[in-house]
């Protein structure tokens, strides 16, 4: 992996390192000519898995749609496998997107980790539009969590985008056709959000990313899962009394005390033939209801929001208070 990295491509300067994992780094950098912040995921050559030079593809393929304004997908401005200038540095593959705001999962964090129903009802909405503009250019997610959903910087700051394609698939051949029923997959993605028949090793489509949304969403409400926390052994083990816990925790159980659309939506999607197209309108529209009914206004006030402002109150009341005199009279 580069180390002492200062520069990729022609125009963009490295400022500083922000996060790192298993797939490779991400660094926020600046374009010399522009001044356009933006973020690089550099990830080595020689890596078990590379991924990048395909989501870069992806997002570009996703991005080619003139029909559709608001995707809610990161833009790419450069794309390359370049070779290091230091002699214990191997190549590398980069990708230089948009700079994001913080991830759902950061800003959950940030609220301690729970989310009003207002909240979700605004998440949920755009979540499923990212998903449904996905799904209309071919391809599925099958990496659906609150980690890979973030907000944009600036003017884009209330706005929920989608990211992260490396696990990403074409789900609607070239020649038109869904892709076959197959079984005895391993599990793709990430086993607290995967649907059941993703756990049951059944090839993924359309509502094994609705079911994901499902549980993103009732993580949200509830603060966790029935089965996060679950002692293993091994990957394995673990993957294993996952899906015995989501196997065994009845839809009605896991969205107790919460409104029935959360009920319904994880009914539906469950029980989506493999090969089915969602009805993303139907689905929208029955948490839209929920939200007018409850006299919510999309403001984009989500909890992360209001309590940035909160915070901000307080510290604006600590700068004002007067200073007490020193030199007081005895």
């Amino acid at each position: 992996m580069p180390q002492m990295l200062e520069k990729v491509g022609k125009n963009f300067k490295i400022v500083k390192k922000i996060d790192e994992g298993a797939f490779g780094e991400i660094y926020q950098a600046i374009n010399s000519k522009t001044n356009l912040e933006v973020a690089v995921k550099i990830e080595p050559v020689n890596s078990d898995h590379p991924q990048l030079i395909y989501e870069c593809k992806l997002y570009n393929y996703l991005h080619n749609d003139s029909t559709v304004i608001d995707k809610g997908i990161p833009n790419v401005y450069y794309c390359s496998t370049e070779g290091s200038s230091f002699s214990n540095l191997g190549d590398y593959n980069v990708l230089v997107m948009d700079l994001m705001g913080p991830s759902l999962e950061s800003l959950f964090n940030q609220t301690l980790r729970k989310f009003s129903l207002k909240s979700v009802l605004m998440l949920i909405d755009q979540m499923v539009a990212r998903i449904e503009y996905i799904h209309n250019r071919n391809f599925i997610h099958r990496d659906i969590k609150p980690d890979n959903f973030c907000v944009g910087l600036n003017k884009t700051s209330h706005k929920i985008f989608l990211l992260d394609f490396g696990l990403a698939k074409r789900y609607i051949q070239r020649d038109g056709k869904h892709i076959p029923y197959r079984e005895g997959k391993n599990l793709t993605g990430t086993a607290r959000y995967a649907s059941i028949n993703t756990h049951l090793g059944i090839e993924q489509a359309c509502r094994d990313d609705m079911e994901s949304i499902g549980y993103v969403a009732m993580y949200f409400l509830r603060g966790m899962l029935p089965w996060q926390g679950l002692k293993a052994n091994n990957k394995k083990d673990k993957y294993e009394r996952i899906k015995e816990k989501k196997l065994t925790t009845s839809i009605e159980v896991l969205c107790k005390g919460y409104p029935v659309e959360f009920t319904k939506y994880l009914s539906q999607t469950r029980n989506l033939r493999f090969d089915e197209r969602p009805n993303y309108t139907a689905m929208r529209n029955m948490f839209k209801d929920l939200f007018q009914r409850n006299g919510y206004k999309y403001d984009y006030q989500y909890d992360w929001v209001i309590l940035a402002e909160k915070k901000e109150k307080a510290t604006d009341k600590t700068t004002d208070k007067p200073k007490e005199d020193g030199n007081k009279e005895v």
